[in-house]
Protein backbone atom coordinates (compact mmCIF):
# COMPACT_ATOMS: atom_id res chain seq x y z
CA UNK A 1 0.00 0.00 0.00
CA UNK A 2 1.26 3.47 -0.83
CA UNK A 3 1.69 5.96 1.96
CA UNK A 4 1.13 9.65 1.48
CA UNK A 5 3.66 12.10 2.89
CA UNK A 6 1.47 14.71 4.60
CA UNK A 7 4.43 17.02 5.27
CA UNK A 8 5.21 17.52 1.58
CA UNK A 9 3.61 20.57 -0.09
CA UNK A 10 0.55 19.71 -2.17
CA UNK A 11 0.15 20.71 -5.78
CA UNK A 12 -3.02 22.52 -6.80
CA UNK A 13 -2.73 21.20 -10.35
CA UNK A 14 -4.34 18.23 -12.01
CA UNK A 15 -7.43 16.09 -11.82
CA UNK A 16 -6.56 14.42 -8.52
CA UNK A 17 -6.28 17.76 -6.71
CA UNK A 18 -9.86 18.76 -7.61
CA UNK A 19 -12.73 18.21 -5.23
CA UNK A 20 -14.81 15.10 -5.81
CA UNK A 21 -17.87 16.88 -7.22
CA UNK A 22 -15.76 18.65 -9.86
CA UNK A 23 -14.09 15.34 -10.83
CA UNK A 24 -17.50 13.70 -11.20
CA UNK A 25 -18.77 16.58 -13.33
CA UNK A 26 -15.82 16.35 -15.73
CA UNK A 27 -16.03 12.54 -15.93
CA UNK A 28 -19.76 12.75 -16.61
CA UNK A 29 -19.19 15.15 -19.50
CA UNK A 30 -16.60 12.76 -20.95
CA UNK A 31 -19.00 9.84 -20.74
CA UNK A 32 -21.80 11.80 -22.38
CA UNK A 33 -19.48 12.92 -25.19
CA UNK A 34 -18.32 9.34 -25.81
CA UNK A 35 -21.92 8.14 -26.07
CA UNK A 36 -22.84 11.03 -28.35
CA UNK A 37 -19.96 10.14 -30.69
CA UNK A 38 -20.86 6.45 -30.62
CA UNK A 39 -17.52 5.46 -29.11
CA UNK A 40 -18.86 4.21 -25.78
CA UNK A 41 -19.78 0.59 -25.17
CA UNK A 42 -22.68 -0.53 -23.03
CA UNK A 43 -22.50 -4.10 -21.84
CA UNK A 44 -25.53 -6.28 -22.33
CA UNK A 45 -26.59 -8.56 -19.50
CA UNK A 46 -25.07 -11.53 -21.32
CA UNK A 47 -21.74 -9.76 -21.92
CA UNK A 48 -21.51 -8.71 -18.27
CA UNK A 49 -22.35 -12.22 -17.06
CA UNK A 50 -19.72 -13.73 -19.36
CA UNK A 51 -17.06 -11.23 -18.25
CA UNK A 52 -17.82 -11.89 -14.58
CA UNK A 53 -17.66 -15.64 -15.06
CA UNK A 54 -14.36 -15.37 -16.92
CA UNK A 55 -12.84 -13.21 -14.16
CA UNK A 56 -14.09 -15.53 -11.43
CA UNK A 57 -12.64 -18.58 -13.15
CA UNK A 58 -9.28 -16.83 -13.56
CA UNK A 59 -9.08 -15.77 -9.92
CA UNK A 60 -10.18 -19.13 -8.57
CA UNK A 61 -7.32 -20.94 -10.34
CA UNK A 62 -4.88 -19.41 -7.85
CA UNK A 63 -5.48 -21.70 -4.87
CA UNK A 64 -3.13 -19.82 -2.56
CA UNK A 65 -5.01 -16.58 -3.24
CA UNK A 66 -8.36 -18.26 -2.59
CA UNK A 67 -7.03 -19.75 0.66
CA UNK A 68 -5.86 -16.34 1.84
CA UNK A 69 -9.28 -14.84 1.05
CA UNK A 70 -10.96 -17.59 3.07
CA UNK A 71 -8.52 -17.17 5.94
CA UNK A 72 -9.15 -13.42 6.16
CA UNK A 73 -12.91 -13.99 6.09
CA UNK A 74 -12.68 -16.58 8.85
CA UNK A 75 -10.57 -14.31 11.02
CA UNK A 76 -13.03 -11.43 10.51
CA UNK A 77 -15.92 -13.65 11.48
CA UNK A 78 -14.09 -14.78 14.60
CA UNK A 79 -13.42 -11.16 15.58
CA UNK A 80 -17.04 -10.20 14.97
CA UNK A 81 -18.36 -13.10 17.03
CA UNK A 82 -15.96 -12.38 19.88
CA UNK A 83 -16.68 -8.62 19.99
CA UNK A 84 -19.94 -8.85 22.04
CA UNK A 85 -18.19 -11.16 24.50
CA UNK A 86 -15.28 -8.73 24.90
CA UNK A 87 -17.68 -5.81 25.38
CA UNK A 88 -19.59 -7.69 28.08
CA UNK A 89 -16.35 -8.59 29.87
CA UNK A 90 -15.11 -4.98 29.82
CA UNK A 91 -18.52 -3.76 31.08
CA UNK A 92 -18.32 -6.28 33.94
CA UNK A 93 -14.80 -5.11 34.79
CA UNK A 94 -15.93 -1.48 34.85
CA UNK A 95 -18.89 -2.33 37.07
CA UNK A 96 -16.59 -4.24 39.43
CA UNK A 97 -14.13 -1.35 39.59
CA UNK A 98 -16.91 1.14 40.38
CA UNK A 99 -18.01 -0.80 43.48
Amino acid sequence: MTTIDTDAPKSNRGFASMDTSKQRSIASKGGKAAHAQGRAHEFTVEEARSAGRKGGETVSRDRAHMASIGRVGGQARGRNRAAPRREAESANELAGAAE
